[in-house]
């Protein structure tokens, strides 16, 4: 399904609160916070040309966040990035000075983190993210993760030192859970989702995602003219939308945003023409994107600077990362987990089909950016997919 963004707001400049929080300063002091960070590198830049050339497009360009910071997800640069400002800003309350993340390691810092806790729900990649943040700043995390996710993420976010709750439910259930007791006990709730009365800390974890489009474009001979991203509650399609749109005005690429079929929550909200929640269904493989209602501030901002909407199947998802494990020739082996290529299938799907083609204004001088969200989060699930384990996948791609 595909439709082009009819929202009376569609082409109104951003909400003076979105401007700034997806803004060129904002992005300037991820990018430092970033520098702090041990082991912190840019992710690659993968070029795909002979995909591009099958596709009839001018470039396709794959933003691998597979690389980032020892979590294979995007995530990575939210939730953890979030905690830090958080912690950050209580020390300068409590203190009564502004405290800068150069004194992050200081024993009055460290002292207020340790009597801080940070909650969230996730389905996994962004719960590892805030508990990564917690453990960097010697304070405690509590997750809570639906009845959908895997023993093998779970584990993956435990290992963080955080504090496993199981929820019975989906994800949503579990982000309504978890806001209840993180209210209950004095928490710190770090969601990548926003409702009513809650928006600052959800573009707090926005605003860390502005990272990959810095660096993509720092790698990048010219800036993109197309962007397909998935999407889940929206957050990374709506930083990467938003941040743009500051960046490039009118000027910005055609930005496409990429919904599962079995949860899309975004494509049911463009074609309502405001947010809504919709109906649970059959569970998606596409795990990470399984979300059926909207964050109210990735709607906001998507809903003004989004061009089109569309939805991908299971089979698509499927194809995609088998594809990328098993690439044309000239082309690098990626590997993505289950969500990590949506955009890739919705790019796909588009050029096959000569009307969305069109609309879109895909070409042979197009230049398509993308990102693999999420490397290999399952290992296990990887390998039953794929058919190869993700380390034969990256000795390939190194060879």
């Amino acid at each position: 399904m595909f439709l082009r963004n009819e929202n009376p707001v569609y082409g109104a400049a951003l909400d003076v609160t979105d401007a700034e929080t997806l803004g060129r300063a904002a992005a300037s002091e991820v990018s430092r916070f970033l520098s702090y960070r041990v082991g912190h590198a840019a992710t690659p830049l993968v070029s795909l040309p002979a995909l591009a050339a099958k596709l009839g497009v001018g470039a396709i360009h794959i933003k691998d966040e597979g690389h980032r910071l020892g979590l294979k997800s995007f995530k990575a640069l939210g939730g953890s990035y979030a905690v830090i400002r958080l912690v950050l800003e209580e020390a300068s309350r409590r203190l009564g000075r502004a405290v800068d993340i150069a004194e992050l390691d200081s024993g009055e810092v460290l002292a207020i983190a340790k009597t801080m806790t940070f909650a969230c729900a996730t389905d996994g990649n962004h719960g590892r993210s805030v508990a990564q943040g917690a453990q960097l700043v010697g304070a405690s995390a509590a997750i809570f993760v639906h009845s959908g996710v895997s023993d093998e993420r779970v584990a993956a976010i435990a290992r963080f030192g955080a504090e496993m709750i199981r929820v019975e439910g989906n994800y949503d259930d579990s982000v309504r859970h978890a806001a209840r007791v993180a209210e209950e006990r004095g928490w710190t709730i770090v969601s990548d989702t926003s409702w009513p009365g809650y928006e600052r800390i959800p573009g707090l974890v926005m605003q860390g995602y502005t990272a990959i489009v810095t660096e993509a474009l720092a790698a990048l001979a010219e800036p993109p003219t197309h962007i397909f991203i998935q999407s889940g509650v929206g957050g990374i399609a709506a930083a990467v939308a938003g941040h743009m749109a500051v960046l490039f005005g009118d000027r910005r690429p055609v930005f496409t945003v990429v919904d599962p079929a079995r949860a899309a929550c975004l494509y049911a909200s463009a074609k309502a023409g405001h947010a809504v929640v919709i109906p649970h269904g059959e569970p998606t493989v596409m795990a990470m994107l399984e979300c059926y209602e909207p964050s109210l501030v990735a709607w906001r901002i998507l809903s003004r600077v989004a061009d089109a909407f569309m939805t991908v199947d299971e089979e698509d998802a499927i194809a995609v990362m088998r594809s990328l494990a098993s690439p044309l020739p000239g082309d690098p082996a990626i590997v993505s987990g289950e969500s990590g290529g949506v955009g890739l299938a919705g790019l796909i799907k588009a050029a096959q089909d000569p009307a969305i083609k069109a609309a879109l204004g895909l070409n042979d001088a197009s230049r398509v950016l993308l990102v693999n969200t999420e490397g290999a989060t399952d290992p296990l699930r990887y390998q039953e997919i794929v058919g190869q384990s993700p380390d034969t996948v990256l000795a390939e791609e190194k060879a």
